[in-house]
């Protein structure tokens, strides 16, 4: 009878911290909402609720940027993240299963060197890259953000070569019995089984594109035609803050980080069972 009661209050103890934890983390995004439905005379009230509510604060958005700079920004964001997407995908899938089907001598080796480069912060290899997007004449150009995804990615292959693992052998086996080459087996029964995995992988390939400050601020110029979404709200945040219209800046923050939340909830399923799934078998 101890040990249930002793069970129950650790649970209720469990359940308390996470709830702090997801409170704590969930009020600065609840308190950005709240700001963007104010009128600015309330921009620093501590009411939750808006009052008066308005929406002006997302009209004002497009009128206060220059020559609808919020619709360029926004169409660059979507453009490089979704190609950013669709070149991870590709050839992390393809390097994925080479490393969980295919065999070849130091395979284990040359995985366990590719994990390595994990370990390398994204900032070391900022300089020598922008030196050879230089020399390509890439820079001023979307390129040096687009073209890198088609390289591939060792957190990627990792996340999908862990879910191809779980796929039964049976299935290549049975393939090649039929006479089916490598790359059916793996665009006709590999890839359309690891739908959970490349959920997954988007959303994470997608947020990181979709949130990259430094590297379109190195790469890019301050042309609002050509930046991406969150430079060109660092760009006009201090100027808005200098107008008093922080309730609009709260609006561009909102808006651009509601791409990610619509994309996580569509592909919230797929994206629990492909985390879940990419451990179970190494």
């Amino acid at each position: 009878m101890s040990k249930s009661i002793n069970k129950i209050v650790l649970d209720i103890l469990s359940y308390a911290v996470l709830l702090f934890g997801a409170l704590t983390m969930l009020f600065p995004f609840v308190w950005m909402i709240s700001v963007s439905f104010r009128v600015p005379a309330q921009q620093f009230s501590r009411n939750i609720i808006p009052n008066p509510f308005t929406v002006q604060n997302y009209f004002d958005l497009f009128r206060d940027l220059p020559d609808n700079a919020f619709f360029y920004l926004t169409f660059n964001s979507f453009k490089i993240s979704i190609l950013s997407v669709i070149g991870q995908i590709l050839t992390c899938a393809m390097a994925a299963f080479v490393f969980a089907v295919v065999k070849f001598k130091a395979r284990e080796f040359l995985f366990a060197l590719l994990l390595a480069t994990l370990m390398i912060p994204p900032q070391v290899s900022l300089i020598p890259n922008f030196i050879i997007f230089k020399y390509l004449g890439w820079i001023g150009t979307q390129l040096p953000l687009i073209v890198p995804a088609f390289w591939g990615g060792a957190f990627g292959t990792f996340l999908l070569r862990q879910y191809f693992l779980t796929i039964p052998r049976d299935l290549v086996d049975a393939a090649r019995m039929d006479g089916a080459s490598l790359f059916d087996i793996f665009w006709r029964i590999y890839l359309p089984l690891s739908k959970p995995a490349i959920a997954a992988l988007s959303i994470f390939v997608f947020k990181d594109a979709w949130n990259d400050l430094l590297h379109p601020l190195v790469y890019l110029p301050t042309d609002l035609q050509k930046t991406t979404l969150t430079v060109g709200l660092a760009f006009f945040q201090q100027q808005l803050q200098m107008g008093g219209k922080f309730t609009v800046l709260m609006a561009g923050a909102f808006l651009s980080i509601l791409p990610l939340l619509i994309l996580f909830f569509i592909a919230q399923k797929q994206f629990i069972e492909g985390i879940a799934l990419s451990g179970m078998k190494r």
